[in-house]
């Protein structure tokens, strides 16, 4: 189609292009014009709109199977902080066993190196509360389907940086001075820094600052046929995830 080298074209542009070491407020901000935001609200709802009515077999099926594979819920609701910082129930396929919280605790308590593990990355590599169907779902990205739900409440773009956790949101701010200005724009199911590696586990301060670098490079250089060259990758990445993806 016309569209795709249109897209192909503009994250090549933004590719080769560098943002300032120290980018300020106003010229983030500068770069989200009220017709801008517009448009891009615009094209959330109708994508969303798309992505759960043409999806809905799919939709259906894995709330089907999450429920028959262990007891317990649908989805999952995990609070994230959204735009200028404000949280939000972030929507997710249930991927853990329902007692998750008292496994994990007996696990932590008797073994220190895990417990050192969880302190630092909120998470466990390999983590016996997943269920064998929550481990696909996770490694396929299909747990964050219901995210197009957040999208068209509002609190979610389908396009954006992802959405961290208190805790980590938190951790990284001290850890990269320029990390606060992420919260100019609403986070997205996908992201810049998602299509070019950067999913999963942040395990030094080199995973933090690429993040950051491509979330502003977003911020700064957002357009509608970026945001649907991004779309396009990210069906790449979803079916060929990197390590660093659990």
């Amino acid at each position: 189609s016309l569209m795709k080298p249109y897209c192909s074209a503009t994250i090549r542009r933004l590719s080769s292009a560098s943002i300032p070491a120290e980018p300020t407020a106003s010229s983030l901000l500068a770069a989200q014009s009220w017709r801008g935001r517009m448009l891009k609200r615009g094209g959330d709802i109708v994508f969303s709109l798309l992505v759960l009515g043409l999806g809905s077999p799919l939709f259906l099926l894995l709330a089907v199977l999450v429920k028959l594979s262990s007891r317990g819920s649908v989805f999952y609701c995990q609070r994230r902080i959204g735009r200028g910082y404000k949280g939000f129930g972030c929507l997710k396929f249930r991927t853990m066993r329902r007692d998750a919280d008292r496994v994990l605790a007996a696990m932590l308590e008797a073994d220190p190196k895990l417990r050192a593990e969880f302190e630092r990355d909120h998470k466990l590599k390999r983590d016996p509360r997943i269920t064998p169907l929550g481990k696909f779902l996770r490694r396929s990205s299909l747990d964050e389907l219901p995210q197009f739900i957040n999208v068209l409440l509002g609190n979610m773009s389908v396009v954006g940086p992802r959405p961290h956790l208190v805790e980590h949101n938190h951790k990284f701010a001290v850890g990269e001075q320029r990390y606060h200005y992420r919260s100019f724009v609403k986070p997205g199911i996908t992201g810049l820094a998602q299509v070019n590696g950067c999913r999963g586990e942040v395990s030094c301060e080199e995973d933090l600052r690429r993040r950051v670098f491509w979330d502003l490079k977003y911020v700064e250089s957002w357009s509608l046929g970026m945001d649907l060259g991004l779309i396009m990758r990210t069906v790449k990445v979803v079916f060929h995830p990197p390590e660093t993806a659990y």
